[in-house]
């Protein structure tokens, strides 16, 4: 049950108002001011806080203030009430860190729509998210209840790009984000002796270049396909009016970024010190994985040269690892197409 904590200083609305929650099956704390409203806060940690402007004591935007300086209350989504339609008062709050306005007189059908979509966005918001593009679909879709971002690659003129063919070039400035509607794209970066090292793999139904779009900087890889591809390419202005509509989807792309950090450093780690056979087969799980979605005959038919920069090491020596692999059957190898017939194993193999 989600418990709502109503600040409110007019006792017929507050009672009022109470009962029509506990008859959604909230369960309600109230608070006479907002100095009270702040103790409840803190001490019971509510779902989502429905306050008054006008009150004794501690007006609203007091009580907004303090807690957004509260570690612990800071993120509970907050509704305010007022008598006052006034644009400069709404945008007051909404500087302050409010969520929604509630303007009085409003009958129980507004105020629980306002609620409940507060606490479904902030649920939404809530959940461990991916580090990857399946975590940014989540984010934005979050923002509007569907796929926004799909939306926007509806109906867009496909480019056709060859295996092998360069979507865009490390330095290059992020003018688009682009989404896959069929085929295969890696993203990787190359040091001064031409060596590669694949930062990212993409499939159909995935987005990719919008970490630069986000952080305003020129792409800091080269996205290239591995296969044929058919590619959208969404308009950085678009990609932008979209993401920065909602605070609360910014401040999970923050932390999308951060986790985003934190695999590049897991994967750097990986290839400094993971034995040649754990690279390997590290590699050939984590293709297995991003690819095969529900095809249960899915065989990898990436070339030797991904793999082998996907895996961070050189070709012959990976040629080699798959060769001991096949020998003892963790795969099957027929015309360079890669079967993995225990991916358990290799996902467990010591270093």
């Amino acid at each position: 049950m989600k418990t709502i904590l109503l600040i409110e200083d007019n006792e017929n609305i507050r009672e009022n108002m109470s009962e029509i929650m506990e008859l959604a099956n909230y369960k309600v704390l109230t608070a006479p001011d907002g100095k009270q409203g702040i103790e409840l806060a803190v001490t019971h940690t509510p779902d989502i806080i429905v306050c008054d402007i006008m009150m004794p004591v501690l007006d609203g935007y007091g009580v907004i203030h303090m807690l957004q300086k509260n570690e612990k209350t800071r993120n509970i989504p907050f509704i305010f009430l007022t008598a006052k339609a006034e644009r400069a008062e709404i945008r007051k709050g909404m500087e302050l860190g409010a969520d929604d306005y509630i303007t009085k007189p409003f009958n129980g059908t507004e105020l629980l729509n306002a609620i409940e979509s507060r606490i479904r966005k902030s649920d939404i918001l809530k959940q461990d998210i991916s580090p990857d593009l399946n975590g940014l679909n989540q984010i934005i879709s979050s923002a509007g209840g569907k796929d926004l971002l799909k939306e926007l690659a509806q109906d867009r003129t496909l480019n056709r790009f060859k295996k092998k063919q360069i979507i865009y070039s490390e330095g290059n400035h992020a003018l688009r984000l682009f989404y896959i509607e069929k085929g295969k794209v890696k993203t990787y970066k190359t040091n001064d002796d031409g060596k590669e090292l694949v930062v990212g793999l993409f499939n159909e139904g995935d987005f990719f270049g919008y970490l630069a779009l986000l952080e305003g900087t020129s792409y800091k890889e080269t996205a290239e396909a591995i296969e044929e591809a058919e590619i959208a390419s969404i308009p950085k202005e678009e990609f932008d009016q979209l993401v920065n509509s909602n605070r609360d989807v910014m401040q999970k792309f923050i932390q999308l970024l951060a986790k985003n950090v934190t695999e590049k450093e897991r994967q750097l780690l990986n290839i400094a010190y993971n034995s040649l056979r754990k690279k390997v087969a590290d590699a050939l799980v984590a293709l297995n994985k991003k690819y095969k979605g529900e095809n249960s005959n899915y065989v990898i038919d990436i070339s030797r040269e991904n793999l082998a920069t996907i895996a961070g090491t050189a070709k012959e020596s990976l040629i080699r690892t798959l060769s001991d692999f096949k020998d003892e059957k963790l795969i099957d190898i027929k015309g360079g197409d890669i079967t993995i017939l225990n991916e358990k194993k290799l996902e467990n193999m010591l270093n």
